[in-house]
């Protein structure tokens, strides 16, 4: 292939690539799931894996490709205290996430979010990256929920033995169903009176606008959505993940629908046609743009470390319910 790998990987790259050459496996992009049958059928000491995986994903990064190494299904096969972590939590997430309502007011939004929040939690995605996340970075493959992070690291959650579609697949569907139906219509009112008597929402695709904006937005006790799409914090997911699991998360009560009135009927009403914006509306928007996001520089390494603390209060969580 022409390849120029270091010395210290060479070994190792060429036990994969005869590997796959055997199984008639590509090696070059490497699927991330052959990369796990590999290390599988190829048993070694943990240090010893983790440099394979390190030598694939060199040998990946140099040629541009993706590296296989940084998917969920490889980082299982390399942590086994990990994996039996998730294999215990996975099923508790996506059983609270069955039970999460998905009409109502305000209790279907809310329902449909958090529901989201569990399945992708149930993928083993840190909650840095979670808070990360964008619409663009979710996609539907056979059946299978599939979410690339920014660092292009994989998290899947795949149909069980038998079905033909995840019960991931119909939760991202009904969270997507609310961000489609907020494009077309930016008001809390209507999204309330689609969610309490739903009609279909057809799906189209993202525009490049839409696909940047984050999966996950906060959503206020009146279920407003912010104005400006803005994401969940790491902190907040872990809280609210925490909260389903151990039974206390708030119960929704139902909020009265405000009724829409005919303004072309009522003589009271006067809209005005004509506003005069200032000429420098837009000016001073782009320098607050500039300023928050000169303030908010920095902050991959706070998350960061509140993704490290959120972790370890989910340990913590599953050693309590271990424990009952």
């Amino acid at each position: 292939m022409g390849l120029r790998i270091p010395a210290r990987y060479r070994h190792d790259w060429a036990l994969f690539a005869d590997w796959c050459t055997a199984t008639d496996q590509r090696p070059l992009p490497a699927d991330p799931e052959a990369l796990a049958l590999f290390l599988r059928e190829h048993p070694a000491a943990p240090a010893t894996q983790r440099r394979r995986v390190s030598a694939i994903n060199t040998v990946h990064t140099r040629r541009g490709h993706p590296s296989p190494g940084r998917s969920e299904t490889v980082r299982r096969r390399l942590d086994a205290a990990r994996a039996a972590r998730l294999d215990r939590l996975t099923p508790l997430l996506l059983h609270k996430a069955a039970e999460l309502p998905t009409t109502g007011w305000p209790s279907g939004v809310f329902g449909r979010r958090d529901a989201l929040v569990l399945v992708l939690a149930a993928t083993g995605m840190p909650f840095a990256q979670l808070a990360r996340l964008r619409r663009g970075d979710i996609r539907l493959d056979a059946g299978t929920l599939v979410a690339t992070t920014e660092g292009d690291e994989r998290f899947c959650l795949a149909p069980e033995s038998g079905t033909d579609e995840s019960p991931a697949v119909g939760v991202y569907r009904r969270w997507a169903e609310i961000l489609t139906f907020l494009d077309a219509y930016p008001n809390t009112d209507l999204l309330a009176q689609h969610l309490t008597d739903p009609v279909a929402v057809d799906q189209v695709a993202l525009t490049d606008r839409q696909a940047r904006q984050p999966l996950l937005a906060p959503i206020d006790r009146w279920g407003h959505l912010p104005l400006m799409p803005q994401p969940m914090t790491a902190q907040s997911l872990a809280s609210l993940v925490r909260d389903h699991l151990s039974g206390r998360a708030r119960a929704r009560a139902p909020l009265p629908l405000r009724k829409q009135r005919d303004r072309d009927d009522d003589p009271n009403v006067r809209l005005d046609t004509e506003i005069d914006l200032d000429p420098h509306y837009y000016e001073r928007g782009v320098a607050a743009r500039r300023q928050a996001r000169d303030s908010l520089d920095g902050l991959t390494n706070v998350f960061d470390d509140i993704d490290a603390r959120a972790d370890a209060l989910l340990d913590e969580l599953l050693t309590v319910l271990d424990a009952l």
